[in-house]
């Protein structure tokens, strides 16, 4: 379910008040934040915060195509690692295109 529109967009207070003044000194270094439910003003664009994502600060450069989302979409915090594999096991099409595959190899 979406935020209503008379609240507004969510903000951390104390993100923007760092992103504000680097805006103001020109600076452009990482700033670490665990406020992942951050909705990405305008203002963060150009500049690159360091998202947790559960283990460690995952760094994000925020860009104008940013705008709207949130912090966290950009930090995943599940690796996925893949279906299957090695050890999956072959279904019956899957063997007999394989046993064709492997005739036509050795011919």
């Amino acid at each position: 379910m979406s935020r209503s529109l008379k609240k507004g967009p969510y903000i951390d207070k104390k993100l923007m008040k760092k992103i504000e003044k680097m805006n103001m000194s020109g600076e452009k270094k990482p700033i670490k934040t665990w406020a992942r439910d951050c909705d990405i003003p305008p203002e963060f664009v150009g500049h690159t915060i360091a998202v947790h994502n559960g283990k460690q600060h995952i760094p994000v450069f925020i860009t104008e195509q940013m705008v709207g989302h949130k912090l966290g979409e950009f930090a995943p915090t599940r690796k996925f690692k893949g279906h299957g594999g090695k050890l999956a096991k072959l279904t019956g099409t899957d063997q007999e295109t394989m046993a064709k595959t492997e005739g036509i190899a050795k011919k």
